[in-house]
């Protein structure tokens, strides 16, 4: 090797071990901004969070189809069951990036099968008339066949689940999410898509997922502009038992 060029390298290798000698501990210390304190004891809603149902009243909640009426769905011992001649409801309050917690119950006893068996959904966001939004599907997926990526924990049409945690009917099941919602230029092209990780039951169902653009029942998924949205239930119209929701909360981020 060229003596040259073999001292030049050595002096290359050397400038890392010297630099760390001349750096300070706080040259890689943030003080500012200060974490918010957030009470979150187990079992319990964080400090922080947007209750959307207590087991009182639908008071966050409104008709999907018409804002103006309130959620007429049907209140028990702390849950609210699914009203599917009513239709579906949507929070009043609109979010982008979220966690989100709620708590779903298929019937004990249900009837029916495939997407006929303890369907709904939560829209993540609710964009627009009719079932336009991001689907994450609940259906009644305990030993119940359908095309896996319209079975429970799929993003529907679009993210097979990673794994089917699903309880037996008459057992409640936990939907934990984190939701980042989709960001669009002036002009109403795409700047970034819409990510989501879901667990169902403290299992992981979906990673980080990258949606397509919005779930369709029929066709290919594609993104419209919209800003930040209403959550939304959907009341589906199979012909099985209605199935039920309790212990929702939301952590805008």
């Amino acid at each position: 090797m060229n003596k040259y060029l073999r001292t030049s390298l050595l002096a290359l290798m050397a400038v890392p071990a010297f630099a760390q000698e001349k750096a300070k501990p706080e040259d890689t210390e943030i003080y500012e901004p200060v974490p918010p304190v957030v009470s979150a004891l187990p079992g319990q809603i964080p400090s922080d969070a947007v209750v959307l149902f207590d087991g009182k009243n639908l008071d966050k909640w409104a008709s999907s189809s018409d804002p103006s009426k309130a959620a007429a769905w049907p209140i028990a011992d702390g849950a609210f069951t699914v009203d599917k001649k009513f239709g579906g409801i949507s929070t009043k309050q609109k979010f982008e990036d979220y966690q989100l917690h709620l708590e779903f119950k298929i019937p004990e006893g249900i009837h029916g099968e495939g997407q006929g068996r303890g369907n709904s959904g939560v829209f993540l966001a609710s964009t627009g008339p009719g079932d336009e939004g991001y689907e994450l599907q609940v259906l009644d997926s305990y030993n119940n066949k359908t095309y896996v990526n319209g079975q429970v924990g799929s993003i529907y049409k679009q993210a097979v689940p990673l794994a089917n945690p699903s309880r037996p009917n008459g057992e409640w099941q936990v939907y934990d999410v984190l939701w980042t919602a989709p960001r669009f230029e002036a002009d109403g092209t795409l700047k970034s898509p819409a990510k989501v990780t879901v667990f169902l039951n403290g299992v992981v169902v979906q990673y980080d997922f990258v949606l397509k653009g919005l779930t369709q029942y029929i066709g290919q998924p594609t993104y419209k502009a919209h800003g930040a949205s209403p959550i939304r239930l959907q009341a589906h119209g199979d012909k099985s038992e209605p199935i039920s929701f309790r212990n929702i909360w939301v952590r805008p981020l």
